[in-house]
């Protein structure tokens, strides 16, 4: 189908023949070998848009299988962050279409400057489940951009640093309330904070949750839900926080059996070992975090 794209103050208007139905919204959730990553795929009248892509070889076939079941064109693939398990899948959902992906001018900056770094650290892990080929944004959107496809618009909201480097969320209005928030939110998994901006994430939760108010919470990890999400996360982090400052008192790093004790307590307030192994990954660069900002720290921590 012949798609004519117009773009008007920021907005990508379809004709309006094109912007008629209804619009449901598939979840794929990955399973523990690709770290509960989600991916959506939001269904309009005449084609199909992608949230995310997930990390792994067979989640992302998985969710092109998805994809073909609908029997709709894939329209875009909107990408919320630069981290793997959120961007390796989109070559094998895109299938070599000439489809776009697109991401803020941060998240594109991101995938770019650590893609190699992450395959060097991870794909030990993963092995062949690690894609191969990766596929960058191919258009980057600024804050407040809109995206519309059939009756639904899609804002993005740059969100700066926060659980990645670069965060964002993508807003649905139109047929379709939605707020999908990436990884603001990992819904019933122990969180990734290795990247060190915990409390810029906690400012995060707070914008997010007026940027989303009344809509449906679709996060990058865990089951979707309501704006209470955003109050459990808040509280977790808050935890982590004030459990990794107790155990540092002062330094720049826990040691091993610190991380043990970091993760007996953080399990006290998320009794899962869903993830777990993030508890203590992540322990070093916030009690570097919690140091403050003129202390020295390394460019980048991967």
């Amino acid at each position: 189908m012949k798609v004519f794209l117009l773009t008007l103050l920021g907005v990508v208007v379809l004709p309006r023949s094109q912007a008629e139905g209804p619009a449901e919204v598939h979840r794929y959730a990955s399973g523990a070998p690709g770290i509960f990553a989600n991916a959506y795929l939001v269904e309009t009248a005449h084609g199909v848009v992608a949230i995310d892509a997930t990390l792994t070889e067979s989640d992302s076939k998985a969710l092109r299988a998805r994809l073909d079941s609908l029997n709709k064109p894939l329209r875009a693939v909107l990408l919320t962050h630069g981290h793997p398990d959120h961007y390796n899948g989109v070559t094998n959902l895109l299938q070599g279409a000439p489809v776009p992906v697109v991401a803020t001018a941060g998240v594109d900056k991101v995938i770019r400057e650590s893609d190699a770094a992450k395959e060097l650290q991870w794909k030990p892990t993963f092995g062949a489940e690690w894609p191969a080929r990766r596929t960058f944004p191919t258009r980057t959107v600024r804050d407040g951009e809109s995206l519309a496809f059939d009756g639904v618009s899609f804002t993005v909201h740059d969100l700066g640093p926060g659980e990645s480097h670069s965060d964002s969320i993508w807003i649905a209005t139109g047929s379709l309330r939605a707020a999908f928030i990436g990884d603001v939110v990992l819904n019933g998994v122990h969180a990734y904070v290795s990247d060190g901006h915990t409390s810029e994430w906690l400012r995060n939760l707070v914008r997010v949750s007026v940027l989303s108010a009344g809509s449906p919470v679709y996060p990058g990890h865990g089951e979707p839900g309501a704006a209470g999400l955003l109050s459990w996360q808040r509280e977790y982090l808050v935890r982590y926080r004030k459990e990794v400052a107790a155990l540092a008192n002062g330094r720049a790093s826990l040691t091993d059996a610190e991380k043990a004790t970091l993760a007996t307590r953080m399990k006290e307030q998320l009794a899962t070992d869903r993830l777990e192994f993030l508890i203590g990954l992540g322990a070093d660069a916030v009690a570097l975090e919690l140091q403050g900002p003129g202390v020295s720290k390394p460019a980048r921590l991967q």
